[in-house]
């Protein structure tokens, strides 16, 4: 039962990849966006990891001070102790002050191993951020020539459709107008013809 699952799942999770990169390949700068989205986001979770750091960073610092001061603090203990000839309570502040030394060194290579990756993880942050500008600037590049391509593929379409439409319908009008004008043109002439041939007649009977 669990293999049917499993295999209906990777089914379906491969069929969604698939429609993804289709997709991506008809329209690649929502791809582009997707993927700045994730970068986006690992970066602040890289952010964050940083801050994390930094604040481990303090307490470490915080937990040394405090194993400094009460290793010197015993260690005074025990020489007073010592000199009192308090052998116990020498003792106790002896082993106080070994114990809290040996601490004291422990949380100093902790913080040393710390800072060491902290600063790993600024540089792999400072990184991120300049490829995350780099990847914005890339955006606004293929947007760009995104933008002149859909303008000139759009023009180019408007041209070549339009284009002999455009000149057929001129042609017509020009037809038509030529054909208006032939047909003025007769008609001034036939209402002239008479007028005309009977100044003819009169002037050749006075002549």
């Amino acid at each position: 039962m669990t293999t049917i699952f499993t295999r209906m799942k990777d089914t379906i999770t491969a069929d969604i990849h698939d429609l993804l990169d289709k997709k991506e390949e008809k329209n690649p700068i929502a791809a582009l966006n997707q993927y700045l989205r994730q970068s986006e986001q690992e970066t602040e979770k890289v952010r964050k990891l940083v801050e994390r750091q930094y604040q481990l960073n303090e307490e470490f610092q915080q937990e040394y001070s405090k194993a400094l001061e009460i290793a010197a603090k015993r260690k005074r203990q025990a020489e007073i102790a010592q000199k009192a000839n308090e052998e116990d309570m020498f003792q106790f502040a002896l082993q106080e002050y070994e114990e809290y030394d040996a601490r004291a060194t422990r949380i100093k290579e902790a913080q040393n191993l710390a800072a060491e990756q902290l600063d790993q993880l600024e540089r792999k942050y400072e990184e991120m951020k300049r490829k995350l500008k780099d990847m914005h600037y890339k955006r606004m590049e293929l947007m760009g020539r995104e933008n002149v391509a859909r303008a000139n593929y759009q023009m180019n379409k408007v041209v070549e459709q339009s284009g002999e439409k455009s000149y057929s319908r001129f042609s017509e009008m020009e037809r038509y107008i030529e054909g208006l004008e032939t047909k003025l043109n007769r008609a001034y002439y036939e209402n002239t013809f008479d007028s005309k041939i009977a100044k003819l007649e009169k002037e050749l009977k006075e002549g």
